[in-house]
């Protein structure tokens, strides 16, 4: 139903539905919780993007961050408003799944929050198999802050 494509930031309407996820974010997290990258962090190097589309529609985005050795993160998760609940944003981490499988990934982990505004996310992660587990890489517990992970292979 949804065509991925490798996203290189430059449309407006993948700009829009990244400021959206940005201002969800901040209105969601206490400040000092908020890790969400912007336009410049999801431009570095170590980052690729992808987007759904439906037609000339987007519909959802997401991000794979490498981190060292043979591990990655997820990133910028964020289903357009349009399209909660139709699957976009399983369609994204499926393809993100995929990829760090491709690539080597033995550990694939992410960071959200709590709260309402977390909760139908950390069910789609925990429906691909995400568990609970520690902080990794820069991030230091605290009591906002969830963190998941999902082993890939040895």
């Amino acid at each position: 139903m949804f065509e991925i494509r490798e996203d290189d930031l430059s449309s407006d309407a993948t700009r829009a539905l990244l400021a959206l996820h940005l201002k969800g974010m901040h209105e969601t997290s206490p400040p000092e919780n908020v890790f969400a990258l912007d336009l410049a962090g999801l431009q570095d190097r170590r980052v690729t993007v992808w987007s759904a589309w439906d037609g000339d529609r987007i519909a959802s985005i997401g991000a794979l961050k490498m981190l060292s050795g043979r591990e990655a993160e997820i990133k910028s998760m964020r289903t357009h408003p349009d399209f909660l609940g139709q699957g976009a944003g399983a369609a994204i981490l499926d393809h993100i799944i995929a990829v760090a499988r491709a690539r080597g990934v033995i550990r694939l982990s992410l960071e959200t929050g709590r709260g309402e505004a977390f909760e139908a996310a950390i069910r789609l992660y925990q429906r691909r198999g995400f568990k609970k587990g520690e902080a990794f890489a820069d991030y230091q517990p605290n009591a906002f802050s969830q963190f998941f992970h999902l082993t890939l292979g040895a």
